[in-house]
């Protein structure tokens, strides 16, 4: 069940991602760049006739891309590690704990049994 979650939790993660980049860094990238649209950039190849589609390295597309994966790889990164370190402080929080707690007192049959050990041994 938890990485059911796991998974529809990511899918919607990447969607809002994609759209991050996509619809906001991008379009501020492009403007920084002279107003270019960087999922038009492509090296054409082959430029498109009547009876052939275009060939070509959508370049662009790639690099956008990159910018997903590198967002998503630092969101990931944040996650895990603030989930580290917020396990190692309860983790120390309970050893601190169980140090502090004075051992439990011995029960009063023992206590009565070890005064008359004493008390024969003089």
């Amino acid at each position: 069940v938890d990485m059911a979650v796991g998974i529809i939790v990511g899918t919607a993660f990447t969607a809002i991602v994609n759209s991050l980049v996509k619809d906001v860094l991008m379009p501020f990238i492009g403007l920084l760049l002279g107003g270019i649209s960087f999922a038009d950039l492509k090296f054409i190849i082959t430029a498109a006739t009547a009876d052939t589609a275009e060939v070509a390295i959508a370049w662009g597309m790639f690099i956008q891309k990159i910018i997903d994966f590198l967002i998503i790889s630092l969101t990931v990164f944040v996650m895990v590690r603030s989930i580290n370190s917020f396990r190692e402080r309860f983790e120390a929080k309970k050893e601190e704990e169980n140090a502090a707690a004075p051992p439990p007192a011995p029960p009063a049959d023992i206590v009565l049994l070890t005064e008359i050990r004493d008390l024969l041994k003089k």
